[in-house]
């Protein structure tokens, strides 16, 4: 039970925790107010049984006893000799045959009371009996009284049945109640959840936790994590605009490194070193120029302009620039048929060409012989996919490409040129047009999933 409870929800915890509670309280209350009640009953049939039994003892002892008893009711009287013998009787007892035998009558000689069958008496249920002894002491008799517990066993199981019907009721009821009050106690919780779950995931890097207008623990606490977001967001910011004064600063000395080793190429000069490290400076500078994306794509996406963009016309010029590929890179027509535009999305179209280019660039090097593009329309938006027939990524370094600067060692040679920027760059890019990206295995090869919600 432990182990089960522990696998659900808090409000589930919560709730099973308090209805535990409650039973067990309901449980007890009713176990206690039954036997309460039951003793008050069987007390009252006693006191009532006892009183008879007084009355009669006083005509016993007054030396007036009548034949029959002067009694009303269901109650059954007999006065019983030392032998046990039947010597007067109420109308209601057998006048014959006598309530008790010796050894019970010794028994309500000693003030306790007993309970016989009340077919003794000619009736159904139960009898409370008592007795009392009376008369000089040379002709004791002994006065039996006895009560018909069919009243007293109709109000007990009246009682049992309420508190088998009423109690499980209100155990639901209170069950019910606790769910709503449990769920508005937690909603703060789900709303802090929902937008932590925001956070980081849409194009603004501004939005923050909502606030419980309560001022509790949960108001609180959102005002503590915001206060964190904030710092963390400057923290951020600090750093993305440091990689982008860096970047900025590299480029103008790179430039003109690039300009003097080419001119120390064509003057001959410095031998092959001029040659040898125009790749090198090449390529740093293409990293530089990578950083500087990064830096722009992970900012504030509120003043990109956006635009109706077909998906389809997208990776047709995106592929036309891939013509002298090292794979032939085609574009799927789709299910809409050659021409057809495809599927549109709202999103800037430089970050959309740029994100696409690298899933390309990415897929031509590691394609075996072709990539394939292809736009869809699907019931949450639109969806494109780049597809190469390569090697593959396992599964669970599918989600470490997208780091920074993250390269897989089975493609450390075949990718040489690379920063390991781009699919970083893609992922920040698509972020902030409110797209997603996964890789999926396409056996062979990987396939890049860009999911757009509606617009």
């Amino acid at each position: 039970m432990t182990g089960w409870l522990s696998r659900r929800s808090l409000r589930w915890r919560l709730m099973a925790v308090g209805l535990a509670g409650v039973a067990a309280a309901l449980l007890v209350s009713g176990l206690l107010l039954y036997a309460a009640m039951t003793a008050t009953l069987t007390r009252s049939v006693v006191d009532d049984a006892r009183s008879s039994a007084n009355a009669v003892a006083a005509l016993v002892n007054a030396g007036r006893l009548p034949d029959p008893l002067p009694l009303s009711g269901a109650q059954v009287v007999q006065v019983l000799d030392a032998q046990n013998r039947v010597i007067t009787s109420s109308v209601t007892a057998d006048r014959l045959t006598p309530l008790v035998d010796a050894d019970e009558r010794a028994t309500l000689l000693t003030g306790r009371s007993i309970v016989v069958a009340g077919s003794r008496a000619a009736l159904s249920g139960e009898l409370q009996v008592v007795g009392l002894g009376a008369g000089p002491a040379e002709h004791r008799v002994t006065v039996v009284a006895a009560v018909p517990t069919a009243d007293l066993e109709t109000t007990r199981r009246v009682v049992r049945v309420l508190l088998l019907v009423l109690f499980p009721l209100a155990l639901a009821a209170m069950a019910l109640v606790a769910w709503r009050v449990i769920g508005a106690a937690l909603r703060p919780v789900d709303e802090l959840r929902e937008g932590a779950d925001r956070i980081g995931a849409g194009p603004s890097v501004d939005e923050r936790l909502p606030v419980p207008p309560a001022r509790d623990e949960i108001s609180a606490l959102a005002t503590t994590l915001n206060r964190m977001l904030d710092r963390l967001g400057s923290a951020q910011e600090k750093q993305r605009a440091f990689v982008a004064d860096a970047a900025h600063e590299l480029r103008s000395p790179l430039a003109s490194m690039h300009t003097q080793l080419e001119v120390a190429d064509r003057l001959r000069e410095g031998s092959r070193l001029p040659a040898d490290l125009l790749p090198e400076v090449d390529r740093l500078s293409g990293l530089v120029e990578d950083l500087l994306v990064l830096a722009r794509a992970g900012g504030d996406s509120t003043g990109r302009r956006t635009e109706d963009v077909p998906l389809t016309g997208l990776l047709t010029e995106v592929a036309s620039r891939c013509a002298g590929a090292r794979v032939p890179v085609e574009v799927s027509p789709g299910p809409r048929g050659p021409g057809s535009h495809g599927p549109v999305v709202r999103a800037s179209r430089p970050d959309l060409v740029r994100a696409v280019a690298n899933l390309v660039d990415n897929a031509v090097r590691h394609a075996g012989s072709r990539v394939v593009l292809a736009a869809r329309a699907t019931s949450a938006g639109a969806e494109l996919t780049v597809t190469d027939d390569g090697h593959g990524i396992r599964a669970e370094d599918r989600e470490r490409v997208f780091d920074r600067f993250a390269r897989l060692d089975e493609a450390r040679d075949r990718d040489s040129g690379g920063s390991g920027l781009g699919l970083a760059i893609t992922r920040e890019l698509l972020r902030h047009n409110g797209a997603r990206i996964v890789l999926e295995d396409a056996e062979p090869g990987v396939r890049a999933v860009v999911s757009f919600g509606h617009r």
